[in-house]
């Protein structure tokens, strides 16, 4: 399996994201706000937590290591996604971000 670079992770999360403003236009008539998204962030981000309980035995569930890389990569999605929406450029905060933390260590 190929990796994939920021660039095609970006891209390809964008086109996932339209197609699923397609399916709820379909389903209620609109899309989802930038709220519903962060709230379905935070809600598979407490999952990526309990994922993480149960893969180190400290939850009793069956298939977390499965549905923990599943949400995981679902809570990149979603930051990518909110970042989109909000007009900010995900290549350039992570930048940002990494340059002020690195500042901070070395």
């Amino acid at each position: 399996m190929s990796k994939l670079n920021l660039k095609q992770i970006i891209e390809r999360s964008k086109n996932i994201r339209a197609r699923y403003h397609e399916l709820e236009n379909s389903i209620h008539g609109s899309h989802w706000t930038v709220e519903e998204d962060a709230l379905a962030f935070l809600t598979d981000a407490g999952l990526v937590g309990r994922n993480i309980m149960s893969q180190q035995q400290r939850w009793p569930k069956e298939n977390s290591e499965e549905e923990l890389r599943h949400k995981i990569g679902e809570c990149i999605w979603w930051l990518i996604v909110m970042a989109d929406r909000l007009e900010l450029d995900t290549e350039e905060l992570m930048k940002e971000f990494l340059d002020n933390t690195e500042e901070k260590f070395f």
